[in-house]
């Protein structure tokens, strides 16, 4: 089975990119805890002609969204964090111009109203924690907190990484690297690469939107995600790629995102080791909100920190899967890593095109996640024993 479905989706990879859909990219899944699909395909760096290999390290955008908030329900699961309790209990400082009762949940369900990036932000300041930290906690919310949601596309980042730095005293990429990745045996998670691996890093390059997308943005999207920091070609910058923006800025393999997946997919386990209780991720997969979302001007199904399967009109993500019980969470220009836990599926995709304005079916994403689970539903996982004559 896993030979076969290896095959599968490594067509599709070669398919994609021989059409020119792609250029570089990984793909891995978990099933009950095993590797059964580690595929990669096309150029790493068109420039150079270095092609994608199992160790190519991709430059994700939100897909690190969940990862961070993973590190959150770490604190959660051992009582040093309860997420209804205000933000400033743990970072004083918040509770500037009106955010004093802002509490952590509002902050995972992006519903906080402070999505907006500090006004004038520059790529240099982006790589600068205190800089940022400080604005943000300078911010007033842009309405009443709880009223709306609206994603944080950036803040997020910041927002739970402090809370994390101000509870545990470490930094979010070190909490991340010692009580995540570590016990998961994951390698390549970056939040701020060393200069050691510059050379693995994937260029990443914007695709042309399709003919007939909106061009038009409303003005909270541009101070939700203003250009001038929101681009490719900041992200390849080797400062920013050297600098912890847990936002948008991981720096990982699908490999990585899959195997995090994969123990969440197995409520909170990996191999005999429990990181989480299996309550701790059933409650933050759980469905919080399924409001219409300001930023992304569509419904968004929302658990704690995670986004959310289901279908289309109910404000699922489709790419995750339709029963609403997958979570995880999508990054910009394609890339994706989701648990499954009715299939045990821990899924994970890098790529370095990014493409907008695709339908969710035409993305790739889906179609390599769609290819695993129709392969997997047709595909016993243990055939039944031959009957006794």
């Amino acid at each position: 089975m896993q030979h076969d479905l290896n095959h599968l989706i490594q067509n599709l990879l070669d398919e994609l990119v021989e059409s020119g859909e792609e250029v570089g990219l990984q793909v891995a899944a978990y099933l009950d805890g095993r590797l059964v699909v580690e595929a990669w395909a096309g150029l790493a760096d068109e420039a150079t002609g270095r092609p994608v290999d199992g160790e190519t390290l991709f430059t994700s955008w939100s897909t690190t969204k969940g990862f961070v908030a993973t590190c959150l329900h770490l604190l959660a699961d051992r009582g040093l964090v309860a997420y209804d309790n205000p933000v400033a209990t743990y970072w004083p400082e918040f509770a500037a111009n009106g955010k004093a009762a802002i509490t952590v949940r509002q902050i995972l369900t992006h519903s906080a109203g402070i999505p907006h990036m500090p006004e004038g932000v520059t790529p240099d300041m982006m790589t600068d924690w205190t800089a940022m930290c400080m604005a943000i906690a300078g911010h007033a919310p842009l309405w009443k907190p709880g009223s709306k949601v609206a994603y944080h596309a950036w803040t997020f980042g910041w927002l739970i990484g402090e809370i994390i730095r101000r509870v545990d005293g470490r930094s979010i990429a070190q909490f991340a690297r010692e009580e995540l990745c570590l016990p998961l045996g994951i390698e390549d998670f970056y939040l701020g690469i060393p200069a050691e691996v510059e050379h693995r890093v994937a260029p990443l390059r914007q695709a042309r939107p399709p003919a007939g997308s909106p061009i038009e943005v409303s003005d909270l999207n541009l101070r939700v995600l203003p250009p001038q920091v929101t681009s490719a070609r900041v992200v390849n910058r080797p400062e920013v790629r050297r600098a912890s923006i847990p936002g948008g800025g991981g720096v990982i393999t699908a490999r990585a995102v899959a195997r995090h997946y994969a123990m969440l997919a197995d409520f909170g386990q990996w191999q005999g080791t429990r990181l989480l209780s299996g309550e701790r991720v059933e409650l933050s997969r759980s469905l919080q909100t399924d409001a219409w979302d300001e930023v992304l001007e569509a419904r968004n199904r929302k658990g704690l920190g995670y986004m959310l399967g289901g279908h289309d009109e109910e404000g699922g993500d489709i790419r995750m899967g339709r029963s609403g019980g997958e979570f995880g969470h999508p990054g910009n220009g394609g890339s994706l890593g989701f648990a499954d836990p009715a299939r045990k599926l821990g899924f994970g995709l890098t790529k370095n095109l990014m493409r907008s304005g695709l339908a969710r079916e035409q993305t790739t994403a889906y179609r390599v996640a769609e290819a695993i689970r129709q392969y997997l539903d047709q595909t016993p996982l243990n055939p039944p024993a031959a009957e006794s004559s």
